[in-house]
């Protein structure tokens, strides 16, 4: 099916769909690729913004309602609705950082992050939720983080909620995620409907290779193509590789064009504006700043770095799972997640699509074994636990280090702390598959079977090791970097966004999350930002 997609016109353009982004080229939006200018030239704005996913997206809208001059630079590529035909090999090359192969330094963790315009935005699994109060709570006492607790939140988070029609999924979930809601109610583990981001959803399960219906509410058919109705301009296949500063100021930057296979060209550009916007993410932004040798007095850049590490289990039914078809997340429980805020790691449960390419990697193996897995996949099933990392002091995160050609190097390590949280969330997630009816199950680890019981599947688990390479982790939450609090010594942004050592830098994503969130987070960076963006703008009118 998906080569028939492949072969055939993008459903858009069968379906009468209107690609906002195509419509904005016949209609003279100024978005053009960096290879367009010539070299050495000079763009200018009120507002420069680096980065266009959640944060840069949001950002921009906000300030071009304001009335300012807006210049957004994406490292990624322009592709739209048009360009989706729901095919892993052109998603994974032309929409994810490092074709969807970014790990971290020792190997033991995937991450999957956005690279387009939009952003992660663009291949999410649309799920949306308000940053938990225990989260907010722990971040106004042990960081001083002000003005974000839940009641001064609420307000920001349903403006945003109004403008990317998020809330509840109405329909019946698919039987991928019918798995946990079924084994949840069966032992009495409390489990909830997710809240998407979406309009007029097809249902069709393939949000991780672009919307090719522009249901999915993303940056890309929402706050982008509003800014750029209101004349901001967008240069994309654009890397920035350095800030420009002057004292305590950052002037602009250089900038280095991409060729379609995103490797620099000859042509460098230099972008400046009296306001920076840094919205490069958790990753890219922190690399961006140690490239740039940002003032960075306690040496705090790119520290405290987080992933939600999550973990994997597979279960195989007698009926038909399909797990490929149908909104890729609608079912979560948070039941493990709180049951201490600051002692042994939570979790929160959730389902994700099993697409063959993804699933070929995530179920690991090798040779005839692993194909006789991958003839499972109409029967399969998989659940996934996001570790909750950073509330505690075994729990200090990662860093962000640079590579010699200044690429960014994650340098994140699974210790015993997250391994006893890794064991629990393994030994959960098989004891509802099994009560769902499973037939059997194994876990993400080069040495797990597929087990019969759960009384096999606990006791095997528990033998299982945690040395390098053996099992797998991901991640698709990345948080941390550039964090935010009052101290100075402890942080690197305020709780407005600004930079404590540069006067007119803000950043505006996941960057400056001081701890993970426990929750999948494009709403509580859309929260964040259009906070502090409608603050900065309001500021910026008057000046």
């Amino acid at each position: 099916m998906t080569e028939i997609l492949h072969r055939s016109p993008a459903i858009a353009e069968v379906s009468g769909i209107v690609d906002p982004i195509r419509a904005g080229k016949k209609a003279g939006w100024n978005m053009q690729p960096a290879s367009a200018f010539a070299n050495d030239s000079l763009l200018s704005a009120d507002v420069l913004i680096i980065g266009t996913g959640a944060g840069g997206g949001t950002a921009a809208e906000i300030f071009a309602n304001a009335g300012l001059k807006v210049l957004m630079i994406e490292e990624g590529p322009l592709k739209s609705s048009d360009d989706f035909k729901m095919d892993e090999r052109e998603a994974y090359h032309d929409l994810y950082q490092e074709s969807a192969g970014r790990m971290s330094k020792d190997g033991a963790m995937s991450i999957l992050q956005g690279r387009a315009v939009g952003g992660t935005t663009v291949i999410n699994w649309t799920s949306s939720f308000r940053t938990p109060s225990h989260t907010l709570e722990h971040w106004a006492a042990e960081f001083g983080i002000q003005g974000m607790s839940p009641d001064e939140m609420a307000p920001w988070f349903a403006k945003m909620e109004e403008r990317l029609g998020v809330a509840l999924w109405a329909t019946e979930p698919n039987k991928n995620n019918a798995v946990l809601r079924d084994g949840a109610q069966k032992l009495g583990v409390h489990w909830e409907t997710i809240p998407r981001n979406v309009r007029g959803c097809w249902n069709l399960g393939y949000c991780g290779t672009g919307c090719p219906t522009n249901a999915k509410q993303s940056m890309l058919v929402t706050t982008i193509p509003s800014a750029l109705e209101k004349g901001a301009q967008l240069v994309y296949s654009a890397r920035v590789e350095r800030l420009i500063f002057a004292g305590k100021k950052v002037l602009g930057a250089e900038i280095v064009a991409l060729d379609e296979h995103h490797r620099p060209t000859a042509t460098k550009l230099i972008a400046k504006a009296p306001q920076i916007i840094l919205a490069a993410g958790a990753i890219n932004g922190p690399a961006l700043m140690l490239r740039s040798k940002a003032p960075d007095p306690h040496k705090l850049i790119g520290k405290r770095t987080f992933f939600h590490p999550t973990t994997f289990t597979f279960a195989e039914f007698a009926d038909y799972i399909d797990p490929y078809y149908g909104a890729p997340q609608s079912v979560h429980s948070d039941h493990y997640q709180w049951q201490s805020v600051t002692g042994a790691v939570g979790f929160k449960l959730e389902v994700p699509p099993l697409h063959p390419g993804l699933t070929a990697v995530l179920l690991m193996g090798h040779g005839i074994q692993h194909f006789q897995d991958m003839q499972k996949l109409p029967h399969l099933h998989s659940m996934i636990a996001l570790l909750r990392d950073g509330f505690n002091e075994q729990s200090q995160g990662g860093q962000i280090e640079l590579e010699s050609d200044g690429t960014p190097i994650i340098d994140y390590s699974i210790n015993d702390y997250l391994w006893d949280g890794v064991v629990r969330s393994w030994q959960a997630m098989v004891e509802i598959q099994f009560a769902a009816g499973a037939k059997a199950v194994r876990v993400s680890h080069v040495d797990s079977p597929w087990y019969s019981t759960l009384e096999e599947a606990k006791a095997g688990i528990a033998k299982l090791s945690s040395r390098s390479n053996s099992f797998t982790a991901g991640s698709a939450h990345c948080m941390g970097g550039l964090i935010m609090g009052e101290d100075q010594t402890r942080s690197l942004v305020n709780s407005q966004g600004k930079y404590h050592h540069l006067d007119n830098l803000h950043v505006f994503d996941g960057s400056v999350f001081p701890t993970s969130i426990g929750a999948n987070p494009q709403l509580t960076i859309y929260g964040m930002t259009c906070k502090n963006a409608t603050a900065l703008a309001d500021k910026l009118k008057t000046a």
